[in-house]
C-alpha cells in the first residue's frame, strides 16, 4: 500500500502548477464548486492543507471561516504549505491509527485531503481555463476512498448528489461525478 505522503507528493505538483497558473483577474470567476468563486476556493484549499497538517500530527484543526490568504505572494505560500502537508504525512506513523475529532482512521483522513487537493485543483483549473490531469496513483487511491466516504460526505453536505456520467466515462470523471460535480463543467460564456 502506497503511503499517503507519497500520494500527496504526487498530487501536490499538479495542484501547485494550477495555482501558479491562476491570473489575479480570474479571482472572481465561478468554479464547478458552486458555493465558491476562484478566490474563495483558493482560501478554502489553503485552509484544508494547513488543517490537515495539524491532523497528521494529531493536533486540533479549525475548519471555521477560511481567512483571505490571497494577498502578496500567495502562490509561493501555497507551494510552501503544500510541501509542509507532504512532510506532515511523511512523519512515521502519521497514516496509522486514528486522527481528528471524529476518530477516523488516519488513512481515511489522509484520503480526505488527497481527494480535496485533487478535486479542488481540477475545480480551479476548469474555472481558469487550465488543463489538469491527476497522477494515476492518486486517482487509483481516491476513486475507492471517496466512494466509501460518499454517504458520510453527502450527509455532511460536503458532496452533492452524484452527477450522471455516460457509460464508459473515465475514472476521474467518475470521481468528479461522485462528488456531485459535472465533469463537463465549463465557465459561463462572458
Amino acid at each position: 500500500m502506497t503511503k499517503i505522503s507519497e500520494l500527496l507528493d504526487s498530487a501536490v505538483g499538479p495542484a501547485v502548477a494550477v495555482l501558479d497558473g491562476i491570473d489575479d483577474n480570474s479571482l472572481g470567476a465561478p468554479t464547478p464548486c458552486a458555493e465558491y468563486d476562484v478566490r474563495a476556493l483558493i482560501n478554502h484549499l489553503f485552509q484544508v492543507i494547513v488543517n490537515f497538517q495539524a491532523l497528521a500530527a494529531r493536533q486540533e484543526a479549525d475548519f471555521g471561516t477560511a481567512p483571505d490568504v490571497v494577498t502578496g505572494d500567495w502562490r509561493t505560500r501555497f507551494g510552501e504549505e503544500a510541501a509542509k502537508l507532504v512532510a506532515a504525512w511523511a512523519v512515521p506513523g502519521a497514516d496509522e491509527g486514528t486522527t481528528g475529532a471524529m476518530g477516523l482512521p488516519a488513512r481515511t483522513v489522509g484520503n480526505m485531503v488527497l481527494g480535496d487537493l485533487t478535486v479542488h485543483a481540477w475545480d480551479l483549473a476548469r474555472a481558469t481555463g487550465q488543463e489538469f490531469t491527476p497522477d494515476e496513483s492518486v486517482l487509483g487511491e481516491i476513486g475507492t476512498a471517496l466512494a466509501s466516504m460518499a454517504p458520510m460526505a453527502r450527509e455532511a453536505k460536503v458532496f452533492g448528489e452524484p452527477h450522471p456520467v455516460p457509460d464508459g466515462a473515465g475514472p476521474f470523471d467518475e470521481v468528479l461525478a461522485l462528488t456531485g460535480r459535472d465533469p463537463g463543467w465549463r465557465p459561463p460564456l462572458a
